[in-house]
């Protein structure tokens, strides 16, 4: 691999890729909404270029003999509000599509989309007889209509497809309140966090994984195929729960069952990284603990506040 497009650099994500790709000496073209590039690295080997997915085909890229595009660029991916919004999702789907065919036009050989574990859960939700899905679902509807038709788009473009499906990352750089950064937070700050049962069925896969796995995928994944990014325990949230609390906060209490769970339970074969593993050659490396203490030190260095 020798050159690379990377949608949403500036990403938690696709910034981590970045720099991966930069350490594999890889010529990276960074396309960036707004030209923000604050969590991007410095180096020869980085082209910052402005981006607006909702206008991919006005976008600055020279023609030239692209490796690989990795798609990151998702608009309201991690904000509650935004993934009810299905008029946003829909469009992110939309844009998807017209991002493939604008990369495919200056010279890219392989599009690599980022999907979620979420398309799985959904396709087991709403195909559940008597079942009411919640309207944050939307964004995994988007998320899988995305991966559906861009794969028809990439075969009849003659790109390389491949989805990868993200079970849940976490780490050092991400600003969201998902669940692990809010449990940490609250940990920074004495509280006692509150949970579900925890007897459903998790995954989470440290931010330096997720990169790495990218990378390999890239370099390796199978045209057409999907692949999944864990860290290949998956187990009860219950079991990640407490391993969290040994590593950062062994004295506070962590309350199993005061919250209602109200989402779909995926049996551990959903979570399975075998293929992923066999084709490509990524394993995760980092543990649970190992990966929430790093974000702890983090985002108490930083101000759990932020």
């Amino acid at each position: 691999m020798k050159k690379a497009i990377v949608t949403g650099a500036n990403s938690f994500v696709g910034g981590a890729c970045v720099k991966m790709l930069l350490n594999h000496g890889v010529e990276v073209f960074a396309l960036v909404h707004d030209g923000r590039a604050n969590r991007l690295p410095n180096s020869e080997l980085i082209h910052v270029v402005p981006f607006d997915m909702q206008n991919a085909e006005q976008c600055e890229l020279p023609n030239d003999d692209y490796d690989v595009c990795y798609h990151f660029a998702w608009v309201g991916g991690t904000d509650v509000n935004f993934r009810k919004d299905y008029d946003l999702q829909l469009n992110n789907a939309k844009w998807t599509m017209e991002t493939l065919k604008f990369v495919s036009s200056v010279g890219c050989r392989r599009f690599i989309g980022a999907g979620s574990i979420m398309e799985r859960e959904i396709a087991d939700t709403c195909r559940a007889s008597g079942s009411k899905p919640n309207m944050n679902y939307c964004y995994g509807v988007g998320k899988l209509a995305a991966h559906m038709m861009a794969q028809t788009e990439a075969a009849s473009l003659g790109v390389e497809f491949i989805w990868a499906l993200i079970t849940n990352a976490y780490g050092v750089g991400e600003l969201s309140n998902r669940m692990v950064n809010s449990t940490i937070r609250k940990c920074i700050k004495g509280e006692a966090p509150q949970f579900t049962a925890g007897t459903q069925n998790y995954d989470f896969v440290y931010i330096d994984d997720v990169a790495r796995a990218f990378y390999l995928i890239g370099l390796n994944g199978k045209p057409f195929h999907e692949y999944l990014i864990g860290s290949s325990t998956a187990r009860p949230l219950k079991e990640f729960l407490l391993e969290m609390k040994s590593s950062i906060a062994p004295n506070l209490d962590f309350k199993f069952g005061d919250i209602p769970f109200t989402g779909t339970n995926l049996p551990l074969s959903a979570f399975d990284c075998s293929i992923t593993e066999r084709d490509t050659g990524f394993r995760a490396e980092i543990s649970f603990a190992e990966g929430t203490r790093r974000t702890y030190d983090w985002l108490a260095s930083e101000g759990a506040s932020i």
